[in-house]
């Protein structure tokens, strides 16, 4: 018989409740459950005494608040953050990477400029939240109709859509940090691959001017620029906008697929309504497929700087030079120093459903999210929507909000998402198709038309952690040729468009 809990390491003092757990139900070491424990929840083994670290994963995740016997449910009444030391030992985990040859390959669209694309989109951004409408009308001309079926593309068989990506600010900010931070992620988005063409629009007036744009992020030549007030209004403009997108559609659709190594995928990992699962079942599978990924030769991207907080030092060992590691380090300060100056503290996360899914604390739930990152050395940290460089592990600093860090990942040239979820998220990222992971199968079942992947198979038995790595490796493979996956069947990825707003709104 399956057992009723998920013990994960030797040292811990909790283990992991399979099914929900009624009173009196054989656990572990002669321990029995006195209360009962949900699903995907945390049940002591051993008596903690007050000020005690709790240990899963063989790591601290919090300390007792209260005493806890034996068989008692640890979650956020009995268990909270305390500090602890940390010892970064940069690099000291640094291993060579065996690679893969020859490689895989998939089926990508490779473009001029030597870039790799997964998708074929023709794009409409917006300078300032002023002229978003006028961009969805654009894109909406080019949208399938559901009802009638009338496909405006349907004698472009080679283009995945035009998609307008809007966003709520562009004016009213501080021309500092949060304009070159607005200005680098639109920049990643109108260089991003998997655009053929792309259009900015703009009102005329913002603070976020488009000739400023073009300048900073040196995107002469590779866009169209139109304003609203220089153009005559909304109607002048939505025409012009059309005419543009009508113009270029033969030569979109001009694109063709060929084998390309598997080296030019870079894959944005991000997980959203985790549970107590997460860290056991869809975060080390994919981190399994993770570790494929960059022995053929490519890129992986973790982000949610937040959902490291805590677990930055195991990061740190795996770092390949001190340099490396120090800038990892230093993104934990800046965040506490950022939520100190707005009232919060790192703890606020996890969220009130991950907590009903089993999760206590931001550190427990920090060490089942860098999972997804598997266990090849961190060769890169680099900032919010910079350019990803590097070939391996890299990490990026974005806040935990999934619409938010995904935006900044893709516009750091991530081709394709990998999304873990427990609770069961539906989210898209175009114009990067996102798989979604589920970490049970009963909620899996519940949201099959959302989720690809059904990683609960781990929890069941069914397999490996190793063999479900590949299963989603292969998938990847598969969505990077051309593959719908089911948030692109149901036209997810405009609306999720999020660039991170920092700073005062003026």
């Amino acid at each position: 018989m399956t057992p009723p809990v998920i013990r994960l390491s030797p040292e811990d003092g909790v283990v992991i409740a399979r099914v929900a757990l009624l009173p009196g139900t054989p656990i572990a070491d002669g321990v029995t459950a006195q209360e009962r424990i949900p699903a995907g929840h945390k049940v002591a083994i051993r008596a903690h005494a007050a000020g005690e670290p709790v240990r899963r994963y063989g790591q601290i995740i919090g300390f007792a608040t209260s005493a806890i016997a034996p068989g008692r449910h640890v979650h956020t009444q009995n268990c909270g953050m305390g500090d602890f030391a940390r010892d970064y030992a940069y690099g000291v985990d640094a291993r060579p990477t065996e690679m893969i040859d020859p490689p895989a390959s998939f089926a990508g669209i490779r473009r001029p400029d030597g870039g790799i694309a997964t998708r074929n989109y023709i794009g409409i951004l917006t300078s300032v939240n002023c002229s978003a409408h006028v961009a969805a009308m654009v894109a909406d001309a080019f949208r399938r109709n559901p009802f009638t079926g009338d496909d405006p593309l349907a004698d472009f068989p080679h283009v995945d859509g035009v998609v307008a990506l809007t966003h709520k600010t562009g004016c009213g900010m501080t021309q500092k940090e949060p304009l070159a931070l607005l200005r680098r992620t639109l920049g990643g988005y109108a260089r991003h691959a998997n655009f053929s063409h792309v259009i900015v629009l703009g009102l005329g007036c913002e603070v976020n001017q488009i000739g400023g744009l073009i300048e900073e992020q040196r995107l002469a030549g590779r866009l169209k620029a139109m304003d609203i007030q220089t153009m005559g209004g909304t109607r002048r403009t939505v025409a012009a906008g059309i005419d543009f997108v009508r113009e270029v559609l033969a030569e979109a659709d001009q694109a063709r697929r060929e084998r390309v190594p598997a080296s030019a995928l870079k894959i944005a990992l991000q997980c959203g309504g985790s549970d107590g699962y997460s860290g056991i079942s869809a975060n080390p599978a994919l981190g399994a497929a993770s570790d494929l990924v960059v022995r053929h030769g490519g890129t992986v991207i973790l982000s949610e700087t937040p959902e490291t907080y805590g677990a930055e030092h195991l990061l740190t060992r795996r770092a390949v030079s001190r340099e490396v590691g120090e800038k990892l380090v230093a993104l934990m300060r800046w965040w506490e120093e950022y939520t100190a100056r707005e009232g919060a503290e790192m703890d606020a996360n996890p969220s009130p459903g991950n907590k009903a899914g089993g999760l206590t604390t931001i550190l427990e739930k920090s060490l089942g999210a860098m999972a997804k990152a598997g266990g090849t050395n961190l060769v890169d940290v680099v900032r919010y929507a910079e350019p990803v460089t590097a070939r391996g592990f890299v990490f990026m600093d974005t806040p935990g909000y999934d619409p938010v860090a995904a935006t900044g990942q893709v516009a750091g040239g991530a081709n394709l998402v990998c999304f873990t979820t427990g609770r069961g998220s539906v989210f898209g990222c175009k114009p990067a198709p996102s798989i979604k992971l589920a970490t049970n199968t009963p909620m899996f079942r519940r949201m099959e038309d959302d989720m690809d992947v059904n990683c609960g198979s781990v929890l069941d038995g069914a397999e490996t952690v190793a063999e479900c790595g590949q299963r989603i490796f292969d998938l990847i493979l598969r969505v990077a040729s051309g593959e719908k996956t089911k948030s692109e069947q149901f036209d997810f990825g405009a609306a999720e468009f999020a660039p991170w707003q920092i700073g005062a709104t003026m």
